[in-house]
């Protein structure tokens, strides 16, 4: 496997890494609503767990208010219960059909904790992107040992998957900062 090879590959697995932040920050809650706060919560859908996504239409009814819309005539119910359930802290309530799930204003203490677990999870993907930095590293090393590529491939290839990895941690502390001040927004 030669060099650009092992560069190129690391670059793809750090863009994963990415996403997947972009992800895990996106079901974090800020002061406003959105219908990808519902996604991680588990509705019993004739004895299986399911996403509610996968039973419910979910939309924004306004900027503090998702409306779910059970595909099933008896599933409201379970879908409000489910949600009651949850450790989001959300109390919806029916209209008819409509099950309407208002979003309340979070405390500055709340703030303070979600700003923390945004960190957190900022932390958790630098590291991941770092151990897929020597991962690659280490393959490079493999090659020069197996005489496959020159020390001088190593070195060059070594600066440019730092830069890449730099490139990747900035974006990361950019988006950690994003949903900092969208968190703290009142």
């Amino acid at each position: 496997m030669p060099t650009s090879q092992i560069k190129a590959q690391a670059e793809t697995k750090m863009d994963q890494s990415i996403a997947a932040f972009k992800n895990n920050i996106s079901k974090i809650r800020t002061g406003r609503a959105s219908p990808a706060l519902l996604e991680s919560v588990q509705v019993d859908y004739y004895g299986n767990p399911t996403p509610i996504s996968q039973v419910a239409n979910l939309s924004m009814i306004d900027s503090r208010t998702v409306g779910v819309q059970p595909w099933e005539k008896g599933m409201g119910a379970k879908i409000e219960k489910a949600i009651r359930d949850s450790d989001l802290g959300l109390n919806p309530s029916s209209m008819g059909d409509l099950i309407r799930v208002p979003m309340p204003m979070m405390s500055e203490e709340r703030r303070k904790e979600m700003t923390k677990l945004v960190r957190n999870e900022g932390e958790n993907s630098k590291i991941a992107i770092r151990n897929i930095r020597r991962d690659a590293n280490e393959s490079i090393k493999k090659l020069v040992k197996e005489k496959e590529a020159s020390e001088d491939d190593q070195k060059r290839t070594e600066t440019e998957i730092q830069k890449v990895t730099d490139r990747h941690i900035i974006t990361i502390d950019q988006l950690v900062a994003a949903k900092e001040q969208e968190i703290m927004a009142v």
